[in-house]
């Protein structure tokens, strides 16, 4: 069961490091700009907002990466609570973000199906009890 929690939270954190270098490192972009169904003027207006989002989503998943490694390597406990509280995060941020707009329900689930999985199965492995 922890081999499988190990691929879900590594998918997640793949999917958000995907999702920094979409806000922080090519917010402007035409190509992003579909994605995010963005203008180039309001592309250019929320720059430093959405670079700063990005790295929000590195920073996560560099814990739940560094809770994986820690978890596979050396202390399964300390590298179950990150795993969880990295996931966790992510699951979060999909939740505000579907109840923020309803239109925004699938990037909510792109974003916390992953994590989600990652942390019923953690939990289902027994991992931080």
């Amino acid at each position: 069961m922890l081999p499988l929690a190990y691929v879900l939270a590594g998918l997640a954190a793949l999917v958000h490091v995907y999702i920094f270098r979409l806000e922080s490192l090519a917010w402007t972009d035409v190509r992003t700009r579909a994605v995010f169904g963005t203008t180039a003027e309001t592309a250019e207006t929320t720059r430093p907002l959405a670079y700063n989002q990005g790295f929000y989503n590195l920073f996560l998943a560099l814990v739940t990466v560094i809770g994986i490694v820690g978890s596979a390597t050396e202390s399964e406990d300390v590298g179950a609570a990150l795993m969880y509280a990295g996931c966790g995060s992510m699951v979060a941020a999909a939740l505000v973000l579907a109840t923020s707009d309803r239109s925004k329900l699938r990037p909510a689930l792109i974003q916390g199906v992953a994590p989600a999985l990652a942390v019923i199965t953690l939990l289902l492995a027994g991992t931080g009890e």
